[in-house]
């Protein structure tokens, strides 16, 4: 019997989630110390995907749902390397379980790699659909005070093994960066519906000492 966080999102119409598929995504997203980039994470992205798909439209939604299934699946606090380790692991699954779906691995892989570049991109850097799907990664900046410090508290455990003032030190200077861009959102569709939270959060965190 499958628990319901573990069963699988909604699919774009015409993409059948294989079952072995998933069950690799949830070993991945379930290995120990996943406090933040765990499946909730992952369906709260494919939900902000979702939400895009039917106010704005993708061109490539099966790419995009892929990309965003995988984004995340490789995770060590620290590493410089999980976004392409991820990028990899999405290219052997598709390969191994998507065999003949005339997906753009390449798109996938893209739109993963740009993950790893939050907060150093600015809108004329990406294409309107890249910019879609970073700031679907990067909403949970623009939520309500509550779900922001719950995010908040779960990145700092994560990074439970670094020494408590080094995480601070470069946890501020993160948040400092966003605050520095003209725009912590890439599209205008984000910018609308978060921009304003988002900053009020980020200068909270950093009034408060984060």
């Amino acid at each position: 019997m499958t628990t319901p966080e573990l069963t699988p999102p909604d699919a774009p119409a015409d993409l059948a989630l294989p079952e072995p598929l998933w069950r690799a995504v949830c070993a991945a997203y379930g290995e120990p110390g996943r406090a933040y980039h765990d499946l909730v994470h992952v369906r709260e992205v494919l939900g902000r995907v979702g939400e895009v798909g039917r106010d704005v439209g993708w061109r490539r939604p099966r790419e995009v749902f892929l990309a965003a299934l995988f984004h995340d699946a490789v995770y060590v606090p620290g590493r410089h390397d999980n976004e392409a380790r991820s990028a990899a692991l999405a290219r052997e699954a598709v390969a191994r379980w998507l065999p003949g779906e005339a997906l753009d691995e390449d798109l996938i892989e893209r739109l993963i790699l740009l993950t790893a570049r939050h907060g150093a991109l600015g809108p004329a850097d990406v294409d309107d659909e890249e910019a879609l799907f970073l700031d679907c990664d990067m909403a949970i900046l623009g939520s309500d005070p509550a779900a922001f410090d719950a995010y908040d508290r779960a990145i700092a455990a994560e990074y439970s093994a670094v020494p408590p003032e080094l995480y601070a030190a470069g946890r501020r200077h993160f948040f400092e960066r966003l605050l520095a861009l003209e725009h912590i959102f890439l599209s205008p569709y984000f910018r609308e519906r978060l921009e304003a939270r988002a900053r009020d959060n980020l200068r909270r965190k950093l009034e408060a000492g984060s």
